[in-house]
């Protein structure tokens, strides 16, 4: 598959790897931390979205950081 190449590229990846919603935790981990990668490499490219980008990046990255946090307290 091809890299995306712009924002909308990208939200159209991120909703095609969507897990489903009674997946485990862990999954749901990776796919925010795999989108938070995916959009860190468009904003290079995709200049004109770059702000926009970040925003997703920073996003993605507080998800899958409330994620991990949930699964930790709920395993502790």
């Amino acid at each position: 598959m091809n890299e995306p190449q712009t924002l909308r590229d990208a939200h159209a990846v991120a909703t095609a790897r969507r897990p489903r919603a009674d997946a485990d935790m862990s999954e749901w981990v990776r796919f925010h931390r795999a989108n938070a990668r995916m959009y860190r490499a468009v904003s290079d490219v995709d200049r004109g979205h770059h702000h926009e980008l970040k925003y997703w990046v920073g996003y993605e990255e507080r998800k899958a950081e409330e994620v991990a946090g949930l699964a930790s307290a709920k395993n502790g």
